[in-house]
């Protein structure tokens, strides 16, 4: 049995958010993980779907995308429908074919603003990768490279500044630390540790991340 098997059966078993779904946001800085670690619980989920923000925001909206997300996302899964997303493409600058998004049980929305203000009162539960801003920006630029330093350069003032305005982590519900051997998962600032949740999760396995959401 998979460490991360526990959660994701806590996971299903809450009421749902929007419509019949469970959408549950994974959030943190560009490079803390979020893209790896919900590509591991979507599997602990049985498949379930992600949505990953850099297919919603664009080079120039890096934050202002929540009407694109309410409109191509929230709506279409609180009628129980199939959503349908248009990819962006970071390189050719275009949004791309409709890609759809099943209202399974459990969505994952994953990416940096995934908590914020306007998504919240559409969640199931508010995942935060605990690492800290500028060590998960050194991740993120050591993956992607000098060429892109300039664009690393605009984006940590674009997070700054979202954060600063809309943070996230003071609602998260459980705090996901990468450790050497896995994940730990802790009660978040939302809640009130109880012997009936999850103190500690260990999953083995720490594949790299992606970004820079």
């Amino acid at each position: 049995m998979d460490d991360l098997d526990r959660p994701a059966a806590a996971l299903r078993a809450l009421p749902p958010s929007c419509g019949p779904v469970r959408l549950v946001a994974v959030d943190g800085h560009a490079g803390s993980g979020k893209s790896t670690f919900a590509g591991r619980l979507a599997a602990a989920l049985g498949g379930a779907p992600v949505l990953h923000l850099d297919d919603i925001a664009t080079h120039d909206e890096l934050f202002a995308w929540t009407d694109r997300l309410r409109a191509q996302v929230l709506e279409p899964l609180a009628r129980g429908e199939v959503a349908h997303v248009h990819p962006y493409d970071w390189n050719l600058r275009r949004f791309g074919a409709p890609v759809p998004l099943p209202p399974a049980p459990v969505v994952l929305v994953e990416g940096v603003g995934a908590g914020r203000r306007a998504l919240r009162p559409h969640l199931a539960r508010l995942v935060w990768m605990e690492r800290g801003a500028e060590e998960s920006w050194k991740r993120g630029r050591d993956r992607d490279g000098p060429a892109q330093d300039a664009f690393w350069a605009g984006w940590t003032a674009a997070e700054t500044r979202h954060f600063a305005a809309d943070p996230s982590r003071p609602f998260a519900d459980v705090l996901v630390r990468e450790c050497t051997e896995g994940y730990e998962w802790l009660p978040g600032p939302a809640v009130t540790a109880g012997a009936d949740q999850i103190v500690t999760v260990r999953d083995r396995l720490s594949p790299p991340s992606r970004g820079p959401y």
